[in-house]
């Protein structure tokens, strides 16, 4: 089975309260947080997690909030060797617009995208505006997606649960690495969410759901069962990932990583 290497690229950020992360805590806490494209390198593919913003604002003070260097799409995957057409597979978390907005630049990828993702995409609630179809017009009209249903591997060493806590169509990517399984999170959440502060465990909560999400108690299981699947868990939008070029993982304690 193969083994990957798992290279978080930041190609975003986005500038609110903190609250859109941690649900029911620090409302009213300015909070910066990093858009991750995600290059998994191993195999025979080029394959990558989501595809960020289209026209991230870099700057100083964003970097500095963040802790690494924000890329465009194209300078990001440069930083591997690698061009947006050379990529093969794209799996998607979800369709947010911040997830999928270089999706019309990988002309030679399939996109791996859940069904209700793809509904949701085209009739959207009035209350989820993040989803955006256009950022999807071109892949779409190429046939380059293929819809997922079910639980299932893209590729040997690389596989798909269903995890709709932020969105009906989340997909958690389970990764095989060296030192055992890594889930890249279906859904918008920080370290903190998966391993709470004292004052947050003191109650009895295991986890705290996203701010933003389908059903709250829904989602708390969804997360459990996520720490669960894996030896380590990169939520989606962990800042400290961001100084990292490639996570490495020490030990069973999945905070702790090094530069390879």
């Amino acid at each position: 089975m193969s083994i990957y290497r798992i290279h978080p690229i930041v190609m975003g950020t986005k500038i609110f309260d903190k609250g859109m992360m941690t649900y029911q805590h620090d409302y009213g806490k300015p909070y910066t947080i990093p858009i991750y494209c995600w290059y998994l390198e191993g195999g025979d593919k080029k394959i990558l997690i989501d595809t960020g913003e289209m026209r991230p604002i870099i700057s100083d003070d964003r970097e500095k909030a963040i802790g690494g260097k924000i890329y465009t799409f194209e300078d990001g995957l440069s930083r591997w060797g690698i061009k947006p057409e050379d990529i093969d597979i794209v799996i998607h978390t979800h369709l947010h617009n911040d997830h999928c907005e270089n999706d019309y630049k990988c002309i030679n990828a399939r996109f791996y995208v859940h069904e209700k993702e793809l509904e949701r995409i085209h009739n959207p609630h009035p209350l989820d505006f993040r989803y955006i179809e256009d950022f999807i017009f071109e892949i779409e009209e190429n046939n380059q997606i293929e819809s997922v249903s079910s639980d299932t591997e893209i590729v040997h060493g690389i596989r798909v649960v269903h995890t709709p806590a932020h969105t009906e169509g989340g997909l958690t990517v389970l990764v095989n690495t060296g030192n055992g399984v890594a889930a890249i999170t279906g859904f918008c959440t920080i370290l903190e969410n998966m391993y709470p502060p004292l004052q947050i465990t003191a109650m009895e909560m295991e986890v705290i759901p996203p701010g933003t999400h389908v059903n709250a108690y829904e989602a708390y299981d969804i997360m459990l069962k996520v720490k669960g699947m894996a030896d380590f868990i990169l939520p989606l939008h962990e800042p400290s990932f961001a100084s990292e070029e490639t996570l490495v993982f020490n030990n069973s304690n999945n905070r702790e990583f090094r530069p390879a």
